[in-house]
């Protein structure tokens, strides 16, 4: 079975406290689904090509079906809440080779 994994961009953050409390309520939360913080949102981004130097956030389960289920869960769905309208994210869902 494949890994799955997040990988978060975020575009727009109006304000910091705001991701703050989300990831204080998500990262713990992870653990119930197996998740694994492989890059944080403090680790440094280069940008190449047509990318962005965004917070990124990319996050490692044992397989695809458990990231999309952990995404899909309602405390996740809760907890996006937190985010409001002031966050914007590329957010994805990718499974592994």
């Amino acid at each position: 079975m494949n890994k799955g994994y997040w990988v978060v961009g975020y575009r727009k953050v109006a304000d910091m406290a705001t991701v703050k409390n989300y990831g204080a309520l998500v990262v713990p939360w992870l653990e119930k689904f197996g998740g694994r913080v492989l890059v944080s949102p403090t680790s440094v981004v280069t940008a190449e090509e047509a990318g962005f130097e965004q917070m990124t956030i990319v996050v490692e389960f044992e397989s695809y079906e458990i990231a999309l289920a952990a995404y899909q869960s309602d405390d996740h769905k809760k907890m996006l809440a937190a985010l409001g309208p002031r966050v914007e994210r590329d957010f994805r869902i990718a499974e592994g080779v």
